[in-house]
């Protein structure tokens, strides 16, 4: 039992490593003092999490009966749900008892009935405005995911691979999620530089003056422009010749950009002004 114990808290641990970099380390005045230059990094590395979680989606045709809550092939017994939902909540089931959802960078898709950890939570620096930490749109992630971003990169077919299929989708919902919720702690470090700037549009309920000041154009294009490339390097095919079939990609790298165009960006500046609305409560 103590073994056991102990493996689960090795993977608590490591859940919860990436969070403790946003702060200034060595900080003895406080604890919560966020590092926009950390958050910055953190954003870059997960691109690439982001378009390696793609990539290794789009080996498998779209099988779309994983997504159909009515199948009867791959239905569940007792289960009111798609294979994907199932697997989706099972496994949040697991991760919450070893703490992941403790961490407030991580957000669930079906946050109800989510089990106690077995164990003390990390001491995590608080640093969000409890008024917008818990806000979650997962939904909204689990809806552009399924239905409109797939088909854009997987093929047509079914190749009867639905595990693996369901567990390539599970990590690119949780890599797309954990990106765009990025957006709360990207708005109150915002908030905390400038809040002068932001305060009038927050007392109004303002959201649209909330956006423009939150909308750097030149800021996003270059966004889209990185993670296309690196959906070119990532994947391309390499051979130890280096002559490979030049302009043939594992993903389109123009999908990956539209995500961002899309989707990426515009949900995490959704976030952004939701929870700067609820700053001052």
């Amino acid at each position: 039992m103590a073994s056991s114990r102990s493996r689960l808290f090795f993977l608590s641990s490591i859940i919860s490593s990436s969070y403790l970099y946003m702060f200034v380390a060595g900080d003895s005045d406080s604890a919560n003092t966020l590092s926009l230059d950390a958050i910055r990094d953190s954003l870059i590395r997960q691109e690439d999490t982001i378009v390696f979680c793609l990539i290794e989606r789009a080996k498998f045709p779209i099988n779309s009966v994983i997504y159909d809550q009515q199948s009867s092939s791959v239905g569940v017994p007792g289960f009111d749900g798609s294979l994907l939902h199932y697997i989706v909540k099972e496994s949040e089931i697991l991760n919450a008892k070893v703490g992941r959802y403790a961490s407030p960078e991580e957000n669930p898709f079906f946050p109800d009935g989510l089990p106690p950890q077995l164990f003390p939570p990390h001491n995590y620096p608080s640093v969000l405005h409890p008024a917008g930490a818990s806000i979650n749109i997962n939904k909204d992630i689990w809806d552009f995911y399924t239905k409109q971003l797939l088909p854009l990169f997987t093929t047509a077919g079914d190749d009867g691979n639905y595990a693996n299929t369901a567990q390539c989708d599970l990590q690119c919902l949780q890599a797309l999620s954990r990106r765009i919720h990025y957006g709360k702690f990207v708005a109150e470090v915002k908030f905390r530089d400038s809040p002068e700037e932001y305060s009038s549009a927050i007392h109004a309920q303002d959201g649209d003056t909330l956006m423009k000041l939150l909308t750097f154009k030149n800021v996003e294009e270059m966004v889209k422009r990185r993670v296309e490339k690196k959906a070119m390097v990532f994947g391309q095919e390499v051979t130890l010749t280096n002559v490979g079939d030049s302009g043939k990609y594992k993903i389109d790298p123009s999908v990956v950009s539209r995500l961002y165009d899309e989707w990426v960006m515009p949900l995490t500046k959704h976030v952004q002004v939701e929870y700067l609305l609820r700053r001052l409560d």
